[in-house]
């Protein structure tokens, strides 16, 4: 009882800070205070909680150094007309007949490349959303299709910083993961890419017949959702001019990406990967777009600012100062891994989590534990680590068990939490591109992944479960004793937890 009042209060601290528009660290640091208060209400050592808190804390260090990098990467990439010419060449493609389709694969690539969804909405988003609305597109499909997109990138780029989160929490190589959610994504991908083509041909058709959606209605639309876009249209229209006027867009910009792609090829280690796109970033900085090296060292801390505000609107932002409250969030979330560990807060609800993965599986379970999780931490990050910590004893310690989570968190914990209303996972990329929250319902990759998972994993369990009984039938020597099964086991005996929980 303790312990659900616990989390409760933790919770409503949480709901409190995202209302109200506070810093989630300061939630995150009542936690602290809240478990640590558990566990003294509990006879724990305040010593020992705070000594295994510093353990989990240090073992981060290294996810740490790598958002460090990802902080200068961004500014640079900025700042060296990267990303810029990356998104001046890729928009001059969108037709009004294909921009919802066409701004869910640019918004892939381009968070492929980037390795956040908030930097790819901000830029590739921004763009995409305005340039449909000019082309009478529908709001909300336009901005499901352009959510989608950036958390394409956000859940399998090597400079990722969910995928970096997800290594360190499972200690599984980077690469042979992004492989893993390659092949499961392929059909929510392609079945996305389906929907999104359907939706422009369905407002392409209404549109031609002067009816449906398309035509007056959806003109009216379209323009008041067009006014609340903060780049104006006429700069929009000419995004390569806009950019042109603030960058030498030289094909040698390009390279820093081309770095990111190639050496993830060839399975670089990640922070030497990022390392060598800094290098020739800075390089272009200084050579292609006559950068003072004074100017350089201050982005690096501080971030890219343009001095055109159009410019700004689209492309401010990096820096180390950007990464600081993800990584505060890790720091004191993985705190939390080792009060928990310390005062076996969690203990019931783990043996619950186990018991509902004897019926549905590990994956069904993750699911739904990861879906609880988002609904309450309010932000992906802490999703990703709470539902790690949970699903904890779904799997063994072995290599392809802790791949077999790391795959799991990536399509369940890294793509549900944007799909959470009141998420800031979800809820700061359709801000920055103004589109309404029912876009929410239009990202068809991140309910299709899941879903996808979660159908593929009761079809396995089935197919097991009919081999075994075959099995059983014509070896009846080595059919397996009943048991009773564990949750009507715990409901019939009762639930008798493990000596200190």
């Amino acid at each position: 009882m303790l312990e659900a009042g616990t989390m409760l209060l933790f919770c409503a601290v949480l709901f409190a800070s995202v209302a109200l528009g506070w810093s989630i660290i300061s939630a995150l640091f009542v936690g602290v205070l809240l478990f640590m208060g558990y566990g003294l209400v509990r006879r724990c050592s305040l010593r020992a909680m705070a000594s295994r808190a510093a353990g989990s804390v240090r073992s981060a260090g290294t996810v740490v150094v790598a958002f460090v990098l990802i902080g200068v990467l961004t500014s640079l990439w900025r700042a060296s007309g990267t990303i810029a010419f990356i998104v001046a060449h890729s928009t001059a493609v969108i037709h009004a007949a294909t921009v919802i389709p066409l701004s869910f694969l640019l918004c892939s690539a381009m968070s492929v490349l980037a390795g956040s969804s908030f930097a790819s909405a901000a830029t590739m988003g921004t763009i995409c959303m305005s340039l449909g609305l000019s082309m009478q597109a529908n709001p909300v499909m336009l901005g499901g299709a352009i959510l989608a997109g950036v958390y394409v990138g956000d859940r399998c780029s090597p400079v990722s910083t969910s995928a970096l989160l997800v290594k360190q929490l499972t200690h599984t190589n980077l690469f042979n993961t992004i492989a893993r959610m390659l092949r499961t994504g392929a059909v929510p991908f392609v079945l996305s890419c389906v929907v999104y083509v359907a939706a422009a041909v369905v407002e392409w058709l209404c549109a031609s017949g002067g009816s449906g959606f398309g035509a007056a209605s959806a003109a009216a639309t379209a323009g008041s959702a067009r006014a609340a876009v903060s780049t104006n249209a006429s700069s929009i229209t000419d995004i390569g001019g806009l950019f042109s006027s603030a960058f030498d867009l030289h094909w040698l910009t390009l390279v820093p990406a081309l770095l990111v792609i190639v050496l993830a090829l060839l399975r670089v280690d990640v922070r030497l990967l990022m390392l060598a796109s800094i290098a020739a970033s800075v390089a272009v900085c200084v050579g292609v777009q006559h950068m003072e090296w004074a100017e350089l060292l201050r982005l690096l801390i501080f971030g890219y600012h343009a001095q055109n505000p159009q410019v700004a609107a689209l492309l401010d932002g990096g820096g180390i100062l950007s990464m600081l409250t993800v990584m505060a969030t890790v720091c004191i979330s993985s705190a939390y891994a080792g009060i928990f560990a310390e005062t076996r807060m969690l203990a019931r609800l783990q043996q619950v989590i186990e018991m509902l993965g004897h019926r549905i599986g590990a994956c069904g379970a993750t699911m739904i534990t990861a879906t609880c999780a988002a609904a309450l931490a309010c932000n992906q990050t802490l999703t990703i680590m709470l539902t790690h910590q949970l699903c904890g004893g779904l799997y063994g310690d072995d290599e392809s068990e802790r791949s077999a989570q790391a795959i799991d968190l990536e399509d369940s914990a890294v793509v549900i939490a944007p799909l959470i209303p009141w998420s800031i996972a979800g809820a700061v990329p359709l801000a920055t591109i103004n589109a309404p929250t029912l876009s929410l319902a239009a990202a068809t990759f991140l309910y299709l992944l899941p879903l996808s998972r979660m159908l593929a994993s009761a079809v396995r369990r089935r197919s097991g479960f009919r081999t075994r009984h075959r099995s059983q039938n014509q070896n009846p020597g080595l059919a397996i004793p009943h048991r009773p099964k564990p949750m009507l086991h715990m409901f019939a005996h009762g639930f008798h937890p493990k000596s200190g929980d």
